[in-house]
């Protein structure tokens, strides 16, 4: 479908143009949209759900990340969030290596996190759309068509900011789709009680996958796994029997299970994600976030990303909206960017996956690396960045 803008400007709703728009209410989108909005633009967010909504996340955040999103108007000081220091790792034998990390990180939940940057947004002039299904973006005559449950918006900018997967994707037929199905992964998420050091976060393998159990606000603790399609469909497609199956294994896993008082009455799960290179601009559209590309979990890096790829492209985005870059010099400089900061993170993130989750390789090289802590602590280094 063409855009109404070179025809009939009567099929257009004035009040459906915008500059930017933001497809995903996540981290990466929520953060854009408040640094473009206070820089003046009239900027409009589509988010399906609901806010406040639990997601499947680690809902660990490095602390390259606190001062930003305390620039972002978050009290985080006054949140008495639990800070963590030390990752404990454990094999599907059980056993361990445990380190300082580097520069350490925080807990909270997305829950919590998103709404309160969605309350931020709304307060600086965002126009957030909940509820509300994106079908299609199009480009033509240097605008984009966003079509959407609640019709069709025209921005001069659009920015994917919708996460690990989105009909979007598929229309766009992009690269990172047509990968081997069985390199696909099923996320799992709890918030659960449990006693476990608060500055520590742990990260234990089993066969086909690993899980991580780190503590986040009000004395509470998110763990989230993550596992190999193949074994959820070995377990009959039932949860509780693949964590008995499998997770159990490992010894650590198996008394952390047991322990446990779940919060809610059933998991928070999404399937079908992939690690695998993503591009950056489809379709003149801003890829940020996850929809730019996933770092693996055990890195604990995702949100941090998210947050500072948002960074990147606010500004960006202000040169070309004022006329002193092309799109195409907007596009080439926001990949360049992006893969400064981040290409090698990846890179790291993918190579690391590619022992964990594996019985005997992640056993040799948690054997391999507890003789030597820095070379633990220069992985760590390896996949994340500065304070931004």
């Amino acid at each position: 479908m063409g855009l109404p803008l070179a025809g009939d400007r009567s099929l257009v709703n004035t009040n459906k143009i915008y500059g930017i728009g933001i497809v995903g209410g996540g981290l990466a989108g929520l953060s854009l949209s408040i640094l473009l909005s206070r820089k003046g633009y009239r900027v409009c967010l589509f988010e399906k759900e609901v806010f406040p909504f639990h997601k499947v996340c680690g809902e660990y955040i490095s602390m390259e990340s606190w001062d930003f999103l305390i620039r972002l108007g978050l009290s985080l000081e006054n949140w008495n969030l639990p800070k963590i220091h030390q990752v404990n790792i454990t094999a599907p034998n059980g056993e361990s290596i445990s380190e300082k990390l580097p520069l350490g990180g925080f807990g909270i939940s997305r829950y919590k996190l998103d709404a309160a940057l969605a309350d931020i947004a709304i307060s600086s002039g965002v126009e957030i759309f909940e509820n509300t299904k994106v079908y299609d973006i199009s480009f033509e005559n240097g605008n984009h068509g966003i079509q959407t449950s609640e019709g069709l918006f025209i921005v001069k900018i659009a920015c994917a900011c919708y996460g690990k997967k989105s009909n979007l994707d598929v229309k766009w037929k992009r690269e990172f789709l047509k990968q081997d199905e069985s390199q696909n992964y099923v996320g799992v998420k709890y918030h659960v009680k449990v006693n476990l050091p608060e500055q520590e976060i742990a990260l234990h393998n089993f066969q086909g996958g690993y899980c991580g159990i780190s503590k986040i606000e009000d004395g509470k603790y998110c763990l989230c796994y993550l596992t190999k399609s193949e074994n959820l469909g070995n377990s009959q497609l039932s949860i509780p029997a693949m964590e008995e199956k499998i997770l159990k294994k490992n010894p650590a896993l198996r008394k952390l299970l047991d322990e446990m008082v779940v919060l809610y009455e059933e998991p928070v799960t999404i399937s079908q994600i992939s690690f695998s290179k993503k591009t950056q601009i489809e379709q003149h559209v801003l890829c940020i976030g996850d929809a730019a590309g996933m770092i693996t979990p055990l890195c604990g890096n995702g949100m941090s990303m998210a947050l500072h790829g948002s960074k990147i492209a606010a500004e960006i985005i202000p040169l070309f909206l004022e006329n002193q870059i092309s799109r195409e010099e907007m596009e080439t400089s926001y990949q360049k960017n992006w893969n400064r900061q981040f290409a090698g993170r990846l890179r790291t993130g993918r190579l690391i996956q590619s022992f964990f989750g594996k019985t005997f390789w992640s056993t040799w090289l948690i054997r391999t690396l507890k003789p030597f802590p820095f070379l633990v602590r220069a992985l760590i280094r390896q996949t994340h960045g500065e304070r931004f």
